[in-house]
């Protein structure tokens, strides 16, 4: 009687979080950053904010409509999002996302509804064919400070949770060393904070006066944001150098090897520190500044969820079978979600009145 012995040295799996989520995570970062940007102006009423606050609450509103999107495109079928609500798990913190997500976004909603009704009040009194439906939202047109700080807390409990949420479905994971850390959280909403920075500089470039960024009080944000980020990554490579930390320990000896990895570390150092040159010593750049804090928000998610599903939880080696798909689930998707942002973008700055700039009552 023979035996035969097969031995399995790997398994290749296909990925399973796919640009989408890149999509997802990168909006609904963004729309949370832009919305702890709106809060100075609106909330605490300091007037070198108010530019820059208003254009990040129009870019909160436009990433967090279209993030939700992205993530049922993720999902590849809506009705799985609806089985969150009726066979919850609240083992799971994608299952706790499906009530954070509403949560913030229903804030959020209030929030801008109440600081933008003066503004459709006057929309109404100037007439016109859309008069009585300005007049209807308006309802009233009063500014109400003490409503407005109630719904800013309704919202911000809603992004802190999402920020919280977005974080650790991702780092229990234990089986991935490379997210099986409680810095990838800090990481997530330190670089989202940035790239709602760098979202506002260039709205001001686009719709804006151009001066967003007067008083550098938003440039002097963008380059603590950079510090912390710098400060983060060397902390993360700290506890895998010295072992301190198993697990990190064991990440640094997955990626370390890889040319890949390796151009990756020098390009996300290099973007925080080029970021950081620009808001420090080039505020006329600010724009370039903005591009790269956008850049970086963006390929830090695609790094940590597209090339982290490339390191294998078993065996040794890396999969490099992936390609970005032209179609739906690679290119297309991205384009796609690009162009819808644009299109809810366009779609605020006509319907709402975003460019009048509202005058503190006594």
């Amino acid at each position: 009687m023979s035996t035969s012995i097969v031995e399995v040295v790997n398994v290749a799996r296909e990925v399973s979080w796919l640009p989408w989520a890149v999509q997802y995570f990168f909006l609904i970062g963004l729309s949370v950053g832009c919305f702890l940007l709106t809060m100075p102006w609106f909330a605490l009423r300091r007037p070198a904010w108010e530019r820059a606050s208003r254009l990040a609450l129009l870019g909160a509103l436009a990433c967090g409509l279209t993030a939700p999107v992205a993530l049922l495109a993720d999902l590849h079928q809506p009705g799985r999002f609806l089985n969150f609500y009726l066979h919850p798990n609240f083992g799971s913190w994608m299952a706790w996302g499906a009530f954070f997500i509403p949560l913030y976004l229903g804030g959020l909603a209030l929030y801008t509804w109440l600081i933008l009704r003066p503004d459709l009040k006057r929309l109404a009194d100037a007439g016109g064919r859309w008069a009585g439906v300005y007049r209807a939202f308006a309802y009233g047109g009063h500014d109400s400070l003490g409503a407005i700080r109630i719904a800013a807390v309704l919202a911000l409990t809603g992004a802190a949770l999402v920020a919280l949420y977005t974080g650790m479905e991702v780092m229990v994971v234990h089986a991935r060393p490379l997210w099986d850390t409680p810095l990838l959280p800090v990481q997530f909403f330190i670089t989202a904070v940035a790239g709602a920075i760098g979202l506002v500089l260039v709205l001001d470039r686009a719709i804006g006066d151009g001066h967003a960024a007067q008083g550098a009080h938003l440039l002097r944000l963008l380059a603590a944001t950079q510090i912390l980020v710098l400060a983060v990554g060397a902390a993360w490579l700290l506890l895998g150098v010295t072992g301190l930390s198993p697990t990190h320990a064991n990440a640094l000896a997955q990626v370390a090897p890889s040319s890949a990895w390796q151009i990756t570390a020098v390009w996300a150092a290099g973007s925080a520190m080029v970021t950081l040159w620009l808001a420090v010593r080039h505020p006329a750049w600010r724009l370039a500044a903005g591009l790269i804090a956008l850049h970086s928000a963006w390929m830090m998610r695609w790094t940590v969820f597209i090339g982290g599903q490339e390191i294998p939880k078993t065996g040794a080696g890396y999969y490099h079978d992936y390609h970005l798909p032209l179609g739906q689930d690679g290119m297309l998707g991205i384009l796609g979600t690009a162009g819808l942002w644009i299109a809810v973008l366009i779609i605020l700055i006509s319907v709402l009145p975003w460019a009048g700039q509202r005058r503190v009552q006594a």
